[in-house]
């Protein structure tokens, strides 16, 4: 199912369209999505897109400088792409770079370096500092502008009624986020599972946003106690993939009954007002019928915190500094992309129940590494997550020719679990101590 405007008409017809992004292993690629804030060095204020040293001017001057292709919406450019990359707008002015898909972490890992070493080096002139941190350290939503995307404002009219957290999620987070492929309804079952099962586990690895609104807000991953109050019926676990006989149908079937944000027609931007896509399939909506890039455009749509689409995206990180960027889209490779791993990894967790899981989820939020998952210590589990990893690189390297093997891309990870804290611990410590609350201090440590 290659043809956008073909007609989509049933559940099978949805079906088909995750079937047909099956691909054999000697295909397999990793993509990796990587958001960032932007401050004012100075001042450390949040930077509109519209002036001389706002957004829109950057992302022109990223264009002329490295060959990007702008995208325009109402003449505005509100993303770039480049062969098989972009670099897209969020709601508060974060950036971000989707990654073009790569057969290696060191092609991925010189992908991401690269690109954040361009914008800062555009940024200079710019005044304007990048954070890695998982949600905007000083402002509240009402602080930070507002980017002129009209998918947005659809969101921005519809979220706040399902979460009370849903504005902060649109503009003062940010997350590291990888894609995987898969070869079959049953392989991806398998990975989609293994994903959903151990994302408490990577989330307290990555936790990272302890400081917002300009103090310590009692949480090491903000950002993941952000999306649970965000909208219920398009975010968090969705228990029905631990369950036997899960495939393409029962994903389907959930995404049908989730409500719409919105469709496009001809660079028109129609709201949906919550017509669930199963509805629409039926009886269409202002005289448009389902179409295959609807589907896709409303699967993009759905948050849950680990989501199937052509691809699998695994989504439950905060935004890291570089050496931890990088081990992100390799963890998740060494689990999802060996079977003996993916085996292993859903071993540590197989056995919890829908509330155990559901308490993890809050319980990183809150602690990171000093959680406990299923009545276990968080920092021991990811020290076994991170050991299976490791094996399941060495043995990709193996069989796929990668020499050496990409497991040092771990030792980043392995440094910060031998400390025993999670990034969003070790900022509030430093936060309540040397730095004595002083911004400048936080966005100095943080910067890219």
């Amino acid at each position: 199912m290659t043809d956008v405007e073909q007609r989509i008409e049933s559940l099978e017809d949805c079906i088909e369209y995750f079937r047909s992004g099956e691909s054999p292993e000697s295909d397999w690629v990793v993509g990796t999505e990587h958001e960032k804030i932007g401050v004012y060095t100075e001042s450390g204020q949040r930077v509109p897109y519209e002036g001389e040293r706002g957004i829109g001017a950057l992302l022109q001057r990223i264009a002329r400088r490295d060959d990007w292709t702008p995208v325009l919406e109402g003449g505005q450019v509100i993303a770039l792409t480049k062969g098989g990359a972009s670099i897209t707008l969020e709601p508060g002015g974060q950036i971000e770079l989707s990654g073009a898909p790569l057969a290696t972490i060191r092609e991925t890992c010189r992908e991401f370096n690269a690109h954040v070493d361009l914008v800062i080096e555009e940024s200079r002139d710019f005044g304007i500092t990048w954070l890695s941190l998982g949600v905007d350290p000083i402002h509240a939503v009402s602080e930070i502008p507002k980017m002129p995307k009209k998918r947005y404002d659809i969101m921005r009219e519809y979220l706040p009624q399902r979460g009370a957290l849903a504005m902060d999620m649109m503009h003062a987070s940010a997350t590291v986020q990888a894609n995987f492929d898969f070869s079959d309804e049953a392989d991806m079952a398998t990975k989609l599972r293994t994903a959903m099962g151990c994302t408490a586990i990577v989330s307290a690895i990555f936790a990272n946003s302890s400081i917002s609104g300009g103090s310590e807000n009692g949480f090491a991953s903000k950002r993941v106690a952000i999306w649970r109050e965000t909208d219920p019926d398009r975010c968090g676990l969705l228990h029905f993939v631990f369950e036997e006989g899960f495939g393409y149908r029962e994903y389907a079937e959930w995404a049908l009954d989730v409500p719409m944000f919105m469709l496009v027609r001809g660079g028109d931007y129609i709201p949906a007002h919550g017509l669930p896509f199963r509805t629409f399939m039926r009886d269409g909506l202002a005289g448009h019928s389902a179409r295959v890039k609807d589907w896709d455009l409303h699967l993009t749509t759905l948050f849950p915190e680990a989501r199937l689409k052509r691809i699998i995206e695994v989504r439950g990180a905060d935004t890291v500094p570089r050496g931890l960027i990088c081990a992100l889209p390799a963890l998740w490779k060494g689990i999802l992309y060996d079977l003996d791993s993916c085996r292993a990894a859903w071993g540590l967790v197989e056995k919890m129940s829908s509330s155990e899981r559901e308490d993890a989820q809050l319980a990183v939020a809150r602690g990171g590494l000093a959680a406990s998952i299923g009545g276990r210590s968080a920092l021991d589990l990811a020290r076994e997550l991170v050991d299976i990893a490791g094996e399941g690189l060495k043995s990709l390297g193996t069989r796929w020719g990668i020499e050496p093997d990409e497991s040092h891309f771990l030792d980043p990870v392995r440094a910060q679990l031998v400390a025993g804290k999670s990034p969003g611990e070790i900022v509030a410590e430093r936060w309540r101590g040397e730095w004595s609350g002083e911004e400048q201090r936080l966005i100095e440590f943080s910067s890219y």
